[in-house]
This record gives C-alpha cells, sequence and structure tokens, in this order.
C-alpha cells in the first residue's frame, strides 16, 4: 500500500468523522434555538446516542491509525462543549 492511499484514507476517515460530528452540532443547535420548547427527553436521548455512536466511530478509526487520538478527542470536546452550552442555556431558561 502506498503512503499517498494511506495518507488519502486518514484524510476520508477525518473528514466522514467530521461531518457526523457536524450532523450532531446542527441537531444541539436546533435545540438551542428552541428553548422556548420544554426540553425534550426523546431529543437528549437521541443526542446522547448519537454522541456514543460517533464516539465508538472515533474509537475504531483511531484503532485502525486513520485517526490521531488527538484529533479524535478534539471533535468529541468540540461537541461536548455545545451539549454543556445546551444544558447551561436550558437550566437558565
Amino acid at each position: 500500500m502506498s503512503a499517498e492511499m494511506v495518507t488519502g484514507d486518514k484524510e476520508k476517515a477525518f473528514a466522514l468523522l467530521k461531518s457526523d460530528a457536524d450532523k450532531i452540532r446542527q441537531l444541539i443547535e436546533v435545540q438551542l434555538e428552541n428553548l422556548t420548547m420544554p426540553q425534550c427527553p426523546l431529543y437528549e436521548e437521541v443526542l446522547d446516542t448519537q454522541m456514543f455512536g460517533l464516539s465508538r466511530e472515533i474509537d475504531f478509526a483511531v484503532r485502525l491509525g486513520l485517526v490521531n487520538e488527538e484529533h479524535g478527542k478534539q471533535i468529541l470536546g468540540e461537541l461536548q462543549r455545545k451539549l454543556d452550552d445546551l444544558h447551561e442555556a436550558s437550566v437558565r431558561k
């Protein structure tokens, strides 16, 4: 396997993980925009499930050597901060 192919696979894996993270980020932002509605347990369950799934995807990509562990932590950390913002905003409401 050539170095170019490996690099391409790593870039593709990282792009796919970022794409999945962006979908979760959009779910969080929709919830932040609609804080006038009571907190929806189903919506929270979906977010938790999505976050868990993404963490498993990242773990798998790290174990395959396709994604650096720090990059994976960075993706999850950014989403966790967004979730924290959502929880903070809902408590203030």
